[in-house]
């Protein structure tokens, strides 16, 4: 397994590099989350931090995927309805992941796609 400067195959840490290979490799999940994206970057230019000037609009659009996908994928699972051990450390993985490079790296996918 490799281990880079990055962390784990070039992804911040091997939580975040399997949640993305988790997220990619089904096709309609895959398909689901480029949706997101897309509904995501159109909403990014409305938003008052936007608008004000404070973030750009391709940070907006990350943040808010990044978002999602956190609240989508962390209360989907299964076994965190009741406390044991396997919940505690599925939270504690999930707590790892960084969100904000997945999303970047799905935005990335959509700008390739307009090109």
């Amino acid at each position: 397994m490799a281990q880079d400067e990055k962390g784990y195959n070039g992804w911040t840490n091997y939580e975040t590099w399997v949640t993305a290979l988790w997220l990619d490799n089904d096709q309609s999940t895959h398909e689901y989350w480029r949706e997101a994206a897309r509904e995501c970057r159109e909403e990014a230019p409305s938003d008052c931090m936007v608008k004000e000037g404070v973030w750009t609009v391709q940070h907006a659009a990350r943040s808010f995927l990044a978002d999602r996908l956190r609240e989508e994928v962390s209360y989907s699972t299964p076994i965190t309805s009741e406390a044991s051990l396997y919940a505690d450390l599925l939270m504690a993985a999930l707590h790892e992941v960084n969100w904000h490079e997945i999303a970047e790296h799905l935005m990335q996918d959509l700008d390739e796609e307009r090109a």
